[in-house]
């Protein structure tokens, strides 16, 4: 989804990681923008405000500008690495996107509702796929699919098929992909029965198994 964001960058003219720790204790990480038939630029950027954007609603689906010295360019996050420890922004890649060409991205998928199955038959609603594939025009990208679960009854799905696309959306994922269903809690404690009985069975089995000869201490023939 595009955003009326811009975000100022500096070129850097070194990279390694010495100048990427002075870049970290200036309080900037750094980053790369790349694609779009032009060379790659080492910058530097301002984590809160890309650490901002990551935590949007669309996420790294956010397409916003980058400010090079007064030369703007649509851009997306497409990777990024954060301190596992202390959260830090280390570096970032960002692509530059071409607002006339359909792009690839991930979109993810939330229930709304609570389906019949559940409250009238008392099944079980399981969420199976949590995003879906989708190839649109950047102007195009959804933050978010909303799927309305609410006539679930047991036995039955929702697929990816189902998904409304509009625009210039087109699925990528298996159309016969499930989003969510609702099943049986019986069949669910079936299930987990069975699985708890077989376990005791194999374990009988293979001491039954067993070679009861080396099992056995050796044993000193008796005289005669």
């Amino acid at each position: 989804m595009r955003k009326d964001i811009t975000i100022a960058a500096e070129p850097r003219e070194t990279r390694g990681k010495n100048e990427a720790r002075r870049l970290r204790v200036k309080g900037f990480s750094p980053a790369v923008v790349y694609g779009g038939g032009i060379d790659p630029i080492a910058i530097a950027v301002n984590p809160k405000e890309v650490n901002g954007i990551l935590r949007s609603a669309s996420g790294h689906n956010t397409i916003f500008n980058v400010d090079i010295q007064g030369s703007i360019a649509p851009v997306m996050v497409v990777d990024w690495q954060h301190d596992p420890i202390k959260g830090r922004l280390l570096h970032v890649d960002l692509k530059r996107i071409d607002l006339t060409k359909r792009i690839v991205v991930k979109v993810p998928v939330h229930t709304h509702g609570d389906p019949k199955g559940v409250k009238l038959q008392g099944g079980l609603h399981e969420v199976i796929t949590r995003e879906v594939e989708i190839e649109c025009l950047p102007d195009d990208i959804p933050e978010t699919f909303i799927i309305d679960v609410t006539e679930l009854s047991i036995g039955q799905s929702i697929r990816a098929s189902e998904i409304p696309l509009v625009g210039s959306m087109t699925l990528l994922s298996p159309p016969d992909a499930v989003i969510s269903h609702v099943v049986s809690m019986k069949a669910e404690a079936v299930v987990e029965e069975v699985a708890a009985v077989a376990e005791p069975e194999v374990t009988k089995k293979g001491k039954k198994d067993e070679d009861p000869a080396a099992a056995a201490p050796d044993a000193k023939p008796k005289k005669k």
